[in-house]
């Protein structure tokens, strides 16, 4: 398909869309004509008014009369004024409609797309907050420029036909030419425009990707390819940038057409206007009318089309298309009790790469978890824990391998029915715990709310708030209570599969046994990314990362095998009793 063909379609499918917008608001869209109605009288009247003062008073030698029409003149600008006002009033009506609606559209189909497991990228983020702006200072702009030019040129033509129609011979074709250079611009910078707007979701997809994982990538050396892959989308928006400024020039001549030569021609056919008939005044009117009233109103114009009109097309395009709720899961996505065959979790030859030239960070990593298993994930910072973790819980699919839950890919699971993933900095919202605690699984009853409040150790937390019902605000939580309300939450959700990274980082050491213990106690799967050296100590087995490189077993069996398992012990243990127990890594 050609870029022609494209722009041609993205227009089709902002019109389809745009109309039903349009046509909801046609009251607005008549109050701004009222409005504008206004200045298309006070266009109209100030050139006529300005030859009559010349031909019937100042010419005539009649200078009251020449003061009159001057009065005249003078006064029409009063009610645009108050137009002025009305129009910027309907404006708003026309506008923050848009960007709200956009907004929605943008978050449904985030949710829609998260919802569905599909690979979740920075595109809507970039969509709610730069490209909405950009769509409703574009449409803002057009509307203005539009509506202004149409009604501003409307009485400014008029005025001209009703003081000589020869005027407009001489006026109109370099104002067409200029509209029709500047009009064959717009195809080409929309082109462009999508180009840099494809490029700036690239970018933030990429600077996105790299933020989360800088740990990673050090540890894998991906730092070159991570570079280069920088540099690649930074010379590509500098080229469209650089081809849009090419673009921009050519309508600086356009404009120069349309506004500037106007004036130039009638100077120069001022000797055979007037040979023609056309009064001093009538002409007079007409440089009143082009300098004040069309020029102008075509500079609006045009300026708006080529900034605001080309990204607006493009932006809106992004935005068109179903944005529907998540949809009804798929049947073929198994639903199935805690007691279904196979182990709990899996991991199949499972490798993960930041980039397809950089070091893997998990390299055909093999891991079998029983049902009730419970393992904790040890190592230095930015071996791979956090991004092990990820990949069990099917938040991120590997470069390679098989995840499986319960004895089937992990991609036929209906996700939130199978594992709960607790992070480092949890999710508490406004609005009572018992809500919060119910998040994962609004049907349990307020004896299992009540059990996990016990269990988890939330009793202090619970009495200072006023009681599980009293809404409250989660900044008054401290990190370590936010991060037991999450630890409850998991005790009430009671998944087959429970993933901890470093869920427990800002509980102190009875807390965090006291809230592991109750959630292994639940039966479920459970993985403990480590923070301590006691969480590794209370699991099954340990999984000790250190690069691409694994060790697994039981604790006493790592003492006396792993050499790095030995280094994090004797790190932790080397720490004096009254002195807070310092991280893995640390």
């Amino acid at each position: 398909m050609s870029r022609a063909a494209a722009e041609t379609g993205a227009l089709r499918r902002v019109a389809r869309e745009g109309l039903p917008f349009l046509r909801a608001r046609r009251r607005v869209l008549l109050r701004l004509t009222g409005w504008s109605l206004l200045e298309f009288g006070q266009t109209f009247v100030t050139g006529f008014a300005i030859a009559r003062a010349l031909d019937d008073g100042f010419l005539a030698e009649a200078p009251a009369t020449g003061l009159v029409w001057l009065a005249v003149a003078a006064v029409a600008v009063v009610p645009a004024l108050f137009a002025a006002r009305g129009v910027f009033g309907g404006l708003a009506d026309l506008v923050e409609p848009l960007r709200d609606g956009l907004v929605r559209r943008a978050a449904a189909r985030a949710l829609g797309t998260g919802l569905t497991r599909a690979t979740a990228t920075t595109r809507s983020v970039s969509q709610v907050t730069h490209q909405s702006e950009i769509a409703r200072d574009g449409w803002a702009g057009l509307v203005l420029a539009t509506r202004g030019f149409v009604f501003t040129s409307a009485g400014a033509l008029s005025g001209m036909a009703t003081l000589s129609p020869r005027l407009l011979l001489v006026v109109l074709p370099p104002l067409l030419l200029g509209t029709v250079l500047f009009l064959a611009t717009l195809v080409p910078m929309g082109t462009r425009q999508r180009a840099y707007l494809d490029l700036d979701e690239a970018f933030a997809a990429h600077a996105g990707q790299a933020a989360g994982a800088l740990r990673d990538v050090a540890a894998s050396g991906a730092a070159g390819p991570l570079g280069e892959r920088t540099r690649d989308l930074t010379e590509q928006q500098t080229r469209v940038s650089r081809s849009l400024a090419r673009w921009s020039a050519v309508r600086v001549v356009a404009l120069a057409v349309g506004e500037r030569a106007p004036v130039v021609l009638l100077l120069a056919a001022a000797p055979w206007l007037l040979r023609s008939g056309v009064s001093t005044g009538a002409l007079v009117g007409a440089f009143t009318y082009v300098t004040t009233a069309l020029a102008p109103a075509l500079n609006a114009l045009l300026n708006a089309l080529g900034t605001a009109g080309g990204r607006l097309v493009v932006v809106l395009d992004r935005f068109t298309g179903p944005a529907p709720l998540p949809p009804t899961p798929d049947p073929a996505r198994i639903r199935r009790p805690v007691t279904a065959a196979g182990a709990g979790a899996e991991l199949r030859a499972v490798t993960f790469a930041y980039g397809p030239h950089a070091r893997p960070v998990l390299d055909r990593l093999d891991l079998v978890l029983e049902p009730g298993d419970h393992l904790a994930v040890v190592g230095p910072s930015g071996s791979g824990k956090s991004t092990l973790a990820a990949v069990l819980a099917g938040v991120t699919d590997p470069t390679a391998g098989e995840v499986r839950w319960l004895g089937s890919p992990a991609a036929q699971w209906e996700s939130t029915e199978v594992r709960t993933l607790l992070p480092q900095q949890p999710y508490v919202f406004t609005g009572t715990l018992r809500e919060n605690l119910r998040y994962l699984r609004p049907a349990a009853s307020h004896a299992e709310v009540a059990a996990a409040v016990a269990a988890i150790g939330l009793d202090a937390v619970v009495v200072r708030l006023g009681g599980l019902d009293v809404p409250f605000d989660p900044r008054k939580l401290s990190r370590g209570e936010c991060q037991l309300v999450a630890l409850g939450r998991a005790h009430v959700a009671a998944t087959p599969l429970l993933i901890l990274d470093e869920a427990t980082s800002h509980l102190d050491p009875a807390a965090e046994a006291r809230a592991e213990t109750a959630l292994v106690a639940r039966g479920a799967t459970t993985v403990v990314i480590a923070h301590r050296l006691t969480s590794a100590r209370r699991a099954r087995r340990v999984l000790v990362m250190d690069g691409t490189r694994t060790d697994c077993g039981t604790p006493d069996e790592l003492l006396s095998r792993s050499p790095l398992f030995r280094e994090l012990a004797g790190h932790w243990a080397a720490a004096p009793d009254d002195r807070p127990t310092p991280a893995f890594g640390a």
